[in-house]
Parts: C-alpha cells; structure tokens; sequence
C-alpha cells in the first residue's frame, strides 16, 4: 500500500522548568493508506504528542513530516489550518461538540466550512447520521441532551463529513462505558473497511484489536511494529492472545 504519511528524523521537546524534555526522540515512520494504524504505549510515551505531530496539530522541533509529496511540518499556521480541513478528520476522547447547537447544526458548522450548503450535503449529513444509529427525532437536540456515546457517535459523523484522507482518534472511547465503546468501534472497523485510512492512539488492549497494525511507543521511539488482519476475518481470541503476546514482549 503507498504511504500516505511519514516522518524524517522526527523530535519534539518541551521546556520544563528550564530543562528540555524531549518527547519524541529521531522518529522515521510511515503510515500507509487504508492502514488502521494504532498506536500503544505506557502512559507519557509520546503517543498524544506523535499523533498531534502528524496531524499538523502541532510543529515539531526538529525533523519533517511529510503528506505525500507535502511537506506539512514545514507549513505555517495558517497553511496547516486548510490541510487539517481538507485532508484531516479528528475524534477526541473530550467530546468537542459545540453546546449551543443541534446535533445537524454541529456537524452542518464544519460540513460548509468546505462544501456549500447544497441537499447534497444535507442528505449526507442524514445518511451519516442513520448509520451511525442517530434517529431522526435526536437531530435537533442539544449535546447536553444525548448520551456520551451518542455524542461521540455524532462527533465522528462530524469527522467524516469531508471525507478526509486521514481519520485520527485519540482515545475515542477513554469516556464511554463499554457498551457505548463497542459501538463506536464498530463504526471505525466499518469506516476502515471501506478503506478509511485511520491512525489511534489507545491505551486499551479491546480498542487496539480493531487495528491492522499496532505501533509500540517507548520513550520517543517506536520499539515495535505489529501487523494483524482486519478484524473479523480471524478468531478473535487468537487475535487477542497474540496481541497479548506482542504487547508482554514490549513490556506494556
């Protein structure tokens, strides 16, 4: 599969107290197309950090970062702006739904930020919502009204509004309870599936069994690669004795 993202020589640090804490240390890494690429580690890893850094969320210290022929770390504010809305789509596990609006008018708001307000656009905003399990009489509520999971649902129709070319996740279900958690992995394995090209950063064994391939995170640096078949086409306690295995042999 081509590479969609890659990083050169990739660091990030910070100033903390006067002393640099370098985050992510020397990092060359690929991301490939239509990969469900995730992203494990213990907790200040560096796994937020690298997911911001590819995102263009965030400018790295030293290194590159490249979208296919882009350089995107080279970018200003305002040029990485326009990337992130016409290339990027993002679930966060803090719901980030405006409270002041519907259901439609929150994923409408970015919808026309790149598209024109057309019945095109309107119908695949509800379609979206169908699949996801919104009915109809939940769109013209509030946020504060719906579940978590619900919000969550909605906040990824949001993200895939524009089909962008890069799903990123950062704990989309740290919040939810399982059931909730379940559902909403089922919508990423579906989106993935269809070829979405997704990169998550997780902490939980359950989410990461979604993945193709797991990246291992250590202090900066990716200490191991690991790649799965799509989910559901193996035995799923196999796939998780396995992972299982990898992530021992890590040290998770």
């Amino acid at each position: 599969m081509a590479t969609v993202l890659r990083t050169e020589k990739l660091c990030k640090s910070f100033s903390n107290g006067g002393l640099q804490q370098h985050i992510i240390k020397n990092l060359d890494l690929e991301i490939r197309q239509e990969d469900f690429t995730v992203i494990m580690g213990a907790s200040g890893s560096g796994k937020s950090t690298l997911l911001y850094a590819l995102s263009g969320m965030d400018k790295p210290t030293l290194g590159k970062v490249w979208f296919g022929d882009a350089e995107i770390s080279a970018y200003t504010n305002d040029q990485l702006a326009v990337f992130r809305r016409q290339n990027c789509g993002f679930v966060f596990q803090s719901i980030y739904l405006l409270e002041s609006m519907t259901v439609f008018d929150n994923i409408m708001t970015g919808a026309l930020v790149a598209q024109k307000n057309s019945p095109e656009l309107i119908k695949k905003v509800e379609s979206l919502l169908h699949k996801v399990g919104i009915a109809e009489e939940m769109w013209k509520k509030y946020p504060n009204q719906l579940s978590g999971g619900e919000c969550q649902r909605v906040g990824i129709v949001r993200a895939v509004i524009n089909e962008p070319k890069i799903l990123f996740a950062d704990e989309p279900t740290g919040s939810l309870n399982s059931a909730s958690g379940a559902d909403v992995l089922d919508i990423f394995t579906e989106l993935h599936q269809k070829g979405q090209s997704i990169v998550m950063v997780t902490h939980d064994l359950k989410t990461a069994l979604r993945g193709s391939r797991v990246l291992f995170l250590r202090d900066g640096a990716v200490t191991g690669d690991y790649e799965m078949p799509p989910y559901g086409t193996d035995d799923l306690t196999a796939r998780r004795d396995h992972l299982q295995a990898f992530l021992d042999k890590m040290g998770w």
